[in-house]
Parts: C-alpha cells; structure tokens; sequence
C-alpha cells in the first residue's frame, strides 16, 4: 500500500520457527507432545486469515520446517527457508529481501504466526492504518510485545521483535497504531492464558479442531491459584471476516 493511496497490497512476511521447538511457553498447558501440533494450527489459522484480507496480495512464511512449509504451501503461501538461521528478526529481514527482490516497491508487513484468532477484516483496518506512515507496528495485547510491524514501499522493515518489542519499535521511529476493535490482530498466543483468551474471542478451523483435544486432557484449561483446573470456554467458533 503506497501512501499515496494507491492499492497495491501489501506483502506479509510470517516466520515461523521448526515446530519441534515452536511455542515452549505452551508446554505446561498443552503437554509437549500436542505443542507442536498447536504451532502448526496457529500458523495454519492465522497464514488462512491473512491470505483472505483483500489488502494482503501475498504471504511469505520463513521456515525451515517441512512439514509445515508444505501445509501452508497447500494455503497458497511462498515457503521461503530460513538461510540465516540466526533467529527471529533475522528471519525476517529475509523474508522481507526475498519478496522485494520479486517486486522492488512491495509494501511490506511482518505478522506473528501465532494469531488463531486473527479475522481479515480486523487485519484489514490494521494495514488501512498502517498505509498512512512510513513504518507502523501493532501492540500484543498485553502492549509489551508487537504482532505486527509495517513498512511502506521504499521503506525498509527493520524489526526489532522479541520481548518488549513495543518500546523498541516506537524508539525506532515506527508509529503505533492505535485503531479500536483488532483483538484478534493482537491475540497472540503464547502461554495456557493466552489460548484461553484466543479461545474466548472465536479461533479458526485449524485451531478448532484441536479444541476437543484440550478440553478432554491435560490442557483443559489453566490452573488457577487455588489449583483448581479452570476449563476452556464451552464454545469454539472459527474466525472469519
């Protein structure tokens, strides 16, 4: 999207860690051997999502997993490898390279992997937001971290992704965006809570369909202080616009 408000579309770059090692924060409520089973869902759900956004031309995941290049493949995603392998900001300095070497004036936009939630429409206010500056980045929902960072054509990306994020992107220069009514562009996923919470908003089919599994084993919810086990939500709907 070029600021002169021509549409171009934007191209997101997803990356995404090899699932054996994707989301360990999730272990406790998820078990270690469903964990990267979720991963790949989240990835699915969110790949899925994106792709419907009628602002989004294209998506490029950086991985090095087979078998989840090959899913998100089957979505109609570019499977870029992870040649620098040095990490997640890394990663996506790739990425974002490899699609401008294809189209020099791409306005770029780097998206979390772990959205289950994420509905295009919500996407699509975030970017329409994003168009109007040089670089913008979106906040988790917990504002610490960002899901979502934005570089206009000509501009280039410069991520700063992990931890505390947010304070890195706004001393960046990056503009926050501030548009109400996003959740799902701003529930990632990494701890028992945050699934619950995504849950709770309405997650895709990917992510859904691992639902019975959570509910009927370890991961039937998180503990609360007492030790109770709280349960999931008693509803799981799939995301859509």
């Amino acid at each position: 999207m070029r600021r002169d408000g021509a549409d171009v579309g934007w191209s997101l770059v997803v990356p995404l860690k090899p699932l054996v090692r994707a989301k360990s924060r999730l272990s406790p409520a998820a078990g270690e051997e469903f964990r990267p089973r979720l991963a790949l869902a989240f990835a699915l759900d969110t790949v899925a999502a994106a792709l419907a956004c009628k602002d989004v031309r294209d998506v490029a995941v950086v991985t090095d997993d087979q078998r989840a290049g090959e899913r998100l493949a089957a979505l109609g995603a570019r499977i870029v490898p992870d040649t620098p392998a040095r990490g997640l900001n890394a990663a996506l300095v790739h990425g974002a390279a490899a699609i401008r070497a294809r189209r020099p004036g791409a306005a770029l936009a780097a998206l979390n992997a772990d959205l289950p939630a994420l509905r295009p429409a919500e996407l699509e206010l975030v970017l329409h937001s994003a168009s109007l500056f040089p670089r913008a980045f979106l906040a988790d929902a917990a504002d610490i971290g960002t899901t979502l960072l934005t570089a206009t054509s000509g501009v280039e990306l410069e991520p700063a992704f992990g931890g505390a994020s947010r304070a890195r992107h706004l001393a960046s220069g990056a503009r926050e965006i501030t548009a109400p009514g996003v959740p799902s562009v701003r529930r990632d996923v990494d701890t028992g809570e945050d699934l619950l919470a995504a849950l709770a908003l309405g997650v895709g089919p990917h992510t859904a369909l691992q639902a019975p599994y959570l509910a009927g084993g370890a991961a039937a919810g998180s503990d609360t202080p007492d030790g109770a086990r709280r349960p999931l939500p008693p509803q799981v709907r799939a995301s859509g616009a």
